[in-house]
């Protein structure tokens, strides 16, 4: 059952996205926590991603306790790689839909902005799921009044296809693209 869910680490120039464990997510869900779970993977936490202030894991924790084999497209640690320090997270709100969309959400501490890591997460991120059975377009949903975000968005070229309201934040842009066309997106940068 454990290959079900388990999904490698995904590695970038400067970040390592490291899948939260069903184990490790549901101790975030109950407030049992402790960023000393850490350091047995090598890395540390100074800001408290996920273990305090706004966090996907109450979304997250009960799909699991649900069904375990969704947590393969849950939370990720960002890592850096050179200090193993946690930036931010990273998470699908899903498996693929009925249609193979798949939405994705991340967070980046504010002392680590502004240096292009969730931009380079995002890249992996939607490069991995690029290649999982059944995803067929990727999407990104945004506030307008988010111009960080707004501007990671821009650089991808992601149709803009509406807006929706988000029970919490608001209004929302909704973008996205295929994944044929998110391949050619990525050979072209490449070259």
């Amino acid at each position: 059952m454990a290959e079900d869910y388990e999904v490698h680490t995904l590695v970038t120039k400067r970040l390592e996205l490291h899948l939260v464990s069903p184990k490790h997510l549901l101790l975030l869900a109950d407030g049992e926590f402790d960023n000393s779970l850490l350091e047995p993977l090598g890395f540390t936490n100074p800001t408290n991603v996920l273990v305090e202030g706004h966090s996907p894991v109450r979304w997250r924790a009960p799909q699991v306790r649900e069904d375990i084999t969704l947590n393969r497209w849950f939370i990720r640690w960002i890592v850096l790689a050179q200090t193993k320090e946690v930036v931010g997270s990273i998470s699908f709100h899903s498996k693929p839909d009925e249609n193979g969309m798949i939405e994705i959400g991340l967070g980046i501490s504010p002392e680590y902005q502004n240096n292009g890591y969730a931009t380079e997460a995002l890249v992996a991120m939607w490069s991995w799921v690029s290649t999982q059975p059944g995803v067929e377009t990727l999407r990104y949903t945004v506030s307008p009044e988010n111009a960080p975000s707004q501007k990671i968005i821009a650089k991808f070229g992601f149709a803009h296809v509406g807006v929706q309201i988000d029970d919490e934040d608001g209004p929302e842009d909704i973008y996205e693209m295929s994944v044929q066309d998110w391949r050619m997106f990525v050979a072209n940068e490449v070259q």
